[in-house]
């Protein structure tokens, strides 16, 4: 790269080519910046061939139809021949990118417009597969500077002889940037594009966008940073941006001297340059190794970072000067080197690349982002304050780390073919990331959270028939919004929980061995789902595995039809037999399946006496003599939820195994213990079982100690609160779930010396909080006694904050509960200062407990405020005052009031949409309710609900089975309430 220039040695010869003689490297930015700056009005009018992106919508608008800009340049052309190409949302397969030369340049205060930009150049090396006259590549919301009349323009690799640009222009649509050519490409020949343009530095978390953050010294700071999955990084610089397209990427940045730059790969050069009588830093990376383009990153910002290396690898972890001084770095950077090392290990392949950065930044729409070298993440994911965190956020920060290093490999190194099987990208990352943890974090047992936080919350929703199959075909995923409804807990927890499976029955050992396969075979490379079934079916065929079929034959039943089966023994004459289990029976499965919604299902089990020999369940229903067992025996199906399956028994066997927990409940396992609960809960639900059985499943819980039992019971507990908290239910609900925690409450005082300590483990602590935060929401005294002191004490020294941070959560929510408007203006006061993220966090959650309806109003207001909260944080606030009985109509009002202007603020593409319908209809169970939501739906079509669409739909079948299953059980579950609390009437029991 030549001294005092910063654009690239290809990207200077492109100039030259184009005949700017001498002056080829204006196109470097800091002159084109220059120019432009130098000029009294805005950026696009007055310099031929830019737009202003303050001034035309790149999105709604032909840029190129500009006064500025020639009409050859600007208009699509109508003839027939070629027109489906470019209105079609996936590319040709007839260029293939190579190398890319990208040159940026943000620039972190506004223009005169008051507008933040980013200029920038880029040159792309691709090779013509198969003759053609037209170049595709994506573009979107970027304006480019003319290069003659002409986008962007055109030369050989080899110095010979190119087609004719005749026209450019952009199809906002489908998001290209069109390049006609008067004569065909040649097959097999390299060509370099080259273009310069200008983008929004936006807030709206998507593409390379700013982040921003107010320091100690109360100076508001601009971070330039990227979020490229799934379409977004068109929206940084054209590119070809599908998975498939994968490439190696040389990156330049040119910021202010005082900020650093970070990039997927290390730095290569550093130099300063005076433009414009400001120093610049122009900083290149080294080339990436092949790969896709929405793994790409870079960070321009004032972070800081702590370091250590491992084996080689240098590990970095970046965040605000403020919170990486206060050592809120120190526990990500004390994992990374054990998470990185054991995925080596899994893999039995090195760590890719030389470095691994990972940064905390103030707005994130994700959660993280496993940009290879360089992974992103909200705040709350990464950074940790011993001082303030609770052990869920440690937890939090462990598995989120541990899931984007496992996309280091598995996602990264070798990259799905297209969207459609994002369900074993995401799937596989969210069942490794228990491994990860566990090795970084041996005494937690975190493996075993993974059925409550994966399994069974996901088949909440696959035992709905708007549901969906893990994977789709190809054609059913093309636009950048059907690509986000991709990202949802299909994907993430019922893949992770089916390959959790998968790995069960394989072993752990066969399962590795033929993943290692894989990912060798494929490195750098891109595959389809079939191609890990094919890899660990060599594996098995190695270690000569006995199973009911090929890895294809089982598998394919799990991931090609959705839903799951309900596994129903009699242990009497020993039939076993399974159906698709649908939480409304009487509901219609509307999507077809060739497999006629059968499983091959893996089964484990056990007796009093033993634990048997995995057995399978191949066709709709088998005798098996060996779960023939007679009183007073029982029989255990599906040890540690390893399947995906729930199970259902005959009467007598629910009456041994209720009889067991009753007499000594620890001689079933702690994991099957909540299984029981789960599963007769479902079961009630969906009419295969009495709601007195799944009542009677909980009488234990008085002399359980264990997280996992008592989290499934207030799990499912939680829906009879949305069921019944508007109803005199819940007046002697509340009585009975005070008198089942309150040994639990007891036990912890005394554990934890009057909650001046903490429990050691894990499950532990969880344990603790749940009997804290069951007692004080449910109203016991004692507990809320504690919150009134914990305040009285907070008040008198607000610099001194005396609730341990495990009870915070808890704590919070009764205080603000409690204390009416001044609690809440306390609390406010606290988030509005608080240093920790996680502390914010919990503080603005706390919020949405009050019970006055004029403060929660005013805070759903405060979510349209980005100066108040976050954007980040705008759905999850908005969720949190829907789940409060008295803000969730309230939110629903908000939503419908305010759904066009959400639904435009945050983007169709938005993650969050299908949590926000799906927590704002939760309780819905009347059928005015259902006709409000039907009308919800109607009122909107015209501009859609994004990400949101299929939460719609399941939220009106939920709805519809949730007025059926009232209907029938209400006046059931008031009488065994009332039995068990000796109350005859429910007036008068709620507690103050």
């Amino acid at each position: 790269m030549a001294a005092g220039f910063f654009i690239s040695k290809s990207v200077a010869i492109v100039a030259v080519v184009l005949g700017l003689g001498a002056a080829a490297t204006i196109i470097a930015l800091s002159v084109v910046y220059a120019q432009e700056k130098n000029k009294a009005t805005d950026l696009g009018t007055t310099n031929p061939g830019t737009t202003n992106p303050s001034t035309t919508n790149p999105s709604t608008t032909n840029p190129s139809t500009s006064t500025t800009t020639a009409t050859t340049a600007s208009i699509a052309p109508t003839t027939t021949a070629a027109h489906d190409v470019w209105d079609k949302w996936r590319l040709p397969t007839t260029l293939m990118p190579e190398f890319y030369e990208v040159t940026l340049q943000p620039f972190l205060t506004p223009d005169a417009n008051n507008m933040y930009i980013f200029k920038g150049n880029s040159s792309v090396v691709f090779v013509c597969v198969e003759a053609t006259d037209l170049i595709l590549i994506h573009s979107k919301n970027l304006n480019y500077t003319l290069q003659g009349s002409f986008h962007a323009s055109l030369q050989a690799v080899d110095g010979s002889s190119v087609p004719p640009i005749t026209r450019t222009w952009l199809q906002p649509t489908t998001q290209y940037l069109v390049v006609q050519l008067g004569s065909p490409l040649q097959q097999g020949q390299r060509y370099r594009l080259f273009s310069i343009f200008t983008g929004e530095l936006a807030d709206d978390l998507a593409g390379f966008y700013r982040s921003e953050y107010v320091d100690e010294s109360g100076t508001n700071r601009v971070v330039a940073t990227t979020q490229m999955q799934a379409a977004d990084a068109r929206k940084a610089f054209p590119c070809f941006d599908e998975p498939a397209m994968k490439a190696n990427f040389t990156v330049t940045l040119i910021h202010p001297s005082d900020h650093e730059a970070i990039s997927n790969m290390p730095i290569r050069s550093t130099q300063q340059q005076q433009i414009d009588g400001n120093t610049w830093n122009i900083t290149e990376f080294e080339t990436t190794p092949r790969m896709s383009t929405y793994l790409l990153a870079f960070i321009v910002s004032q972070f800081t970072y702590v370091h250590n290396t491992s084996e080689d690898v240098l590990i970095r972890i970046w965040g605000r000067p403020a919170a990486i001084t206060e050592g809120q770095g120190e526990y990500a950077l004390q994992v990374t080197g054990p998470i990185l090392n054991f995925f080596e290990r899994h893999y039995n392949t090195a760590y890719p690349l030389p470095k691994s950065d990972q940064v905390g930044l103030p707005d994130f729409n994700a959660g993280a982002m496993e940009n290879w070298g360089l992974v992103t993440y909200r705040e709350n994911s990464l950074l940790f304050d011993a001082a303030y965190s609770s052990i869920s956020n440690k937890e939090r920060v462990v598995t989120v780390i541990a899931h984007e290093l496992a996309h280091q490999w598995f996602g990264n190194l070798v990259t799905l073919r297209w969207w459609n099987d994002l369900w074993l990208n995401e799937g596989f990352a969210s069942y490794v990331e228990y491994l990860g943890a566990d090795s970084a974090e041996p005494s937690w047992n975190i493996k075993d959270l993974m059925v409550l936080n994966e399994v069974y919350t996901v088949m909440a929703t696959d035992s709905l028939t708007t549901s969906h199959p893990l994977s789709f075909s190809e054609d059913e995923i093309n636009t950048p919004a059907e690509i986000s409804e991709v990202f949802d807990s299909i994907a993430y927890s019922k893949g992770a929980s089916v390959l959790r499976m998968l790995s069960d029955f394989l072993t752990e050992d066969v399962f590795k061995e033929g993943l290692q396969s894989y990912l060798h075979t494929f490195a750098y490379g891109n595959t389809v789902y079939t191609d890990l079934w094919v890899h660990l079916q060599q594996a098995v065929q190695r270690n000569g595995l006995q199973l009911p079929g090929t890895i294809s034959d089982i598998m394919d039943r799990w991931t090609l039809q959705m839903g799951f089966p309900l596994v129903t023994v009699n242990t009497l004459n020993g039939s076993v037999s399974q159906n698709h289990f649908l939480l409304d029976r009487s509901s219609v499965v509307e999507r077809p399946s060739v497999f006629n919604y059968t499983w091959i299902v893996p089964i484990t089990w056990m007796t009093p006496q033993t634990p048997g020999d995995r057995q399978w369940l191949t066709s709709v229903s088998e005798t098996k003599p060996e779960f023939k067992v007679s009183s007073p025996n029982w029989l255990l199906l599906n040890l540690n939820v390893s399947g995906y399956f729930r199970v259902n028994y005959n009467q007598e066997n629910w009456d041994q195994l209720l009889n067991q927990l009753s007499t000594n409940h620890e001689a079933i396992p702690v994991i099957n213990r909540a299984q029981i609960i789960d599963d007769a809960f479902n079961l009630a639900r969906a009419h295969y079982v009495d709601v007195t059985l799944a009542l009677n499943t909980t009488r234990f819980l008085s002399r359980e100690i264990q997280y996992m039992p008592w989290q499934a019971a207030l799990n499912n507990l939680a829906y009879f609160k949305l069921m019944f908290d508007r109803s005199e239910v819940f007046g002697v609900m509340t009585k009975y779930i005070q008198q089942q925690v309150t040994p639990l409450f007891i036990h912890y005082k005394a554990a934890t010396s009057n909650w001046t300590t903490t429990p050691s483990g894990l499950m532990d602590q969880y344990s603790e909080i749940n009997a804290i935060s069951t007692a004080c929401s449910y109203g016991i005294a004692e507990c809320q006694d504690l919150a009134r002191d914990y305040f009285q004490q907070w008040q008198q020294n607000t610099s001194r904050n005396p609730i341990p941070p495990n009870l915070r959560s808890s704590i919070y929510c009764s205080i603000v509960a409690m204390g009416g408007e001044e609690a809440w203006d306390f609390i406010w006061d606290r988030f509005k200062e608080a240093p920790v993220v996680s502390e914010a966090d919990k503080l603005r959650t706390a919020l949405t407990c009050s019970p006055l309806p004029w403060i929660l109003n005013r805070y759903l207001q405060y979510t349209l405020d980005s100066s108040k909260i976050r954007k980040q944080d705008a759905t999850s606030t908005i969720n949190s005052i829907a789940s409060n009985v008295v803000g969730q109509p309230l939110a629903w009002d908000f939503i419908r009031g305010n759904w066009r202007k959400i639904f435009t603020q945050y983007g169709g593409g938005s993650f969050s949409f299908s949590r926000l319908i799906s927590s704002v209809t939760q309780r819905f169970s009347t059928e005015f309710e259902l006709q409000q939501l039907e009308q919800f739906k109607a009122d909107n079509q015209d501009i859609g609900f994004g990400s949101g669409t299929r939460a719609l739909e399941q939220a009106l079948e939920r709805t519809r089975t949730n007025i059926n299953w009232v209907s029938e059980n209400q006046q059931k579950v008031l009488a065994w309430f009332q039995g068990e609390t000796g109350s005859s009437s429910p007036a008068n029991q709620r507690s103050s």
